[in-house]
């Protein structure tokens, strides 16, 4: 039996099992012969193949097919507190992310990508292409980004929520498909998924859908963090009610605007409404008052719908039980119900027949 032996890397990574967990739990498998495997320089015997794909708990057909969906990029492996273990979790489970999207597609239409990717090369900067973003979505240039979820899925961005450690705040890609997608986690606050979105959106306006080179010298996460704060909270409209700044103060901007009392701060003194001494007093008080842990006020934010909604067409319109669309995707039915939990949230897809 041939199989990609990428695939069987996957598998096993994915399982959380180094080469040498996996051959002792093989009968006839040894590491070295794993080892030569995975590395494309040997082969094994069907019968050998057949028991690791048993042990593994993936379908058959999962290690005939290629997934890539790359994340460029992710930020999340910069921190040195996260373990290789999450780490690894998280970019398998991306993957397979991406991979669910793309197996829809065979049943679902998605909607078309309507935004226009834009290169920092041809003399625009994060906040600049923020405002164009901001006009594209039809936003007054004083008006908070209520509805989030719909306006990027309306516009062809898939999101989907899971939580593998809170080391992780989100990530964006474009699908082997070609669909673009943000993964963000599902158990932070709303404000921090809010900024999260926006940050993601920066990377696939300015990174990622465009294709654009990337000189080496250029800081993507500030960038993406700059988009994200010019287009949750527009300079000429914020500017104003930053000056002089207090501790009372926040409560009302983060109802307004949306956005934690830490970003606003952080706004204050990029746009230069406060000074550096005040910067660091102002978020000296809100670690005092433990709103550095969990702040105060839990913003507004709607719910993500498309991804589910395509998980529920199947299950509903086309009956297909959870077994039959594990099956169907080539995945494991604990891969499908991790990232496919059922929602009540509906949208607008239509069914392909």
């Amino acid at each position: 039996m041939e199989i990609n032996y990428r695939q069987l890397i996957f598998a096993r990574e994915y399982r959380q099992l180094s080469q040498t967990e996996l051959a002792s739990k093989i009968n006839g498998l040894s590491q070295s012969n794993l080892s030569k495997f995975e590395k494309g320089l040997g082969s094994l015997s069907d019968e050998i193949v057949y028991r690791i794909i048993r042990f593994l708990n993936f379908p058959e057909e999962f290690f005939s097919i290629k997934i890539s969906n790359n994340v460029e990029n992710p930020h999340y492996r910069k921190r040195t507190t996260i373990t290789k273990a999450i780490r690894v979790d998280i970019e398998y489970s991306i993957k397979l992310i991406g991979f669910i999207v793309d197996q829809m597609t065979h049943s679902v239409e998605w909607p078309d990508f309507g935004l226009t990717p834009l290169n920092i090369e041809d003399g625009y900067t994060p906040e600049s292409i923020a405002k164009f973003i901001r006009k594209q979505f039809k936003l007054t240039a004083d008006e908070p980004v209520k509805m989030i979820n719909n306006l990027l899925e309306s516009n062809g961005i898939i999101i989907v929520e899971f939580d593998p450690s809170e080391h992780f705040d989100g990530a964006s890609f474009v699908t082997d498909k070609g669909y673009p997608v943000i993964v963000i986690n599902k158990a932070f606050s709303n404000d921090r998924k809010r900024f999260t979105l926006a940050h993601e959106l920066g990377h696939l306006i300015m990174h990622i859908t465009g294709n654009f080179p990337i000189p080496d010298y250029r800081n993507l996460e500030d960038e993406a963090n700059n988009f994200a704060s010019e287009f949750l909270m527009p300079k000429e409209a914020i500017k104003s009610s930053l000056h002089g700044l207090r501790l009372s103060h926040l409560s009302e901007l983060k109802r307004y605007w949306l956005t934690s009392m830490a970003s606003i701060v952080r706004r204050a003194k990029d746009l230069g409404c406060i000074s550096k001494d005040k910067y660091t007093y102002l978020n000296i008080e809100l670690s005092r008052k433990g709103y550095k842990k969990e702040e105060p006020i839990n913003v507004f934010i709607d719910a993500s719908k498309l991804f589910i909604t395509g998980y529920k067409m199947h299950r509903d319109d086309l009956e297909y039980t959870d077994e039959e669309l594990a099956k169907a995707f080539n995945i494991p039915l604990d891969v499908l119900q991790r990232f496919c939990s059922p929602s009540r949230n509906n949208s607008k897809l239509r069914v392909l027949i």
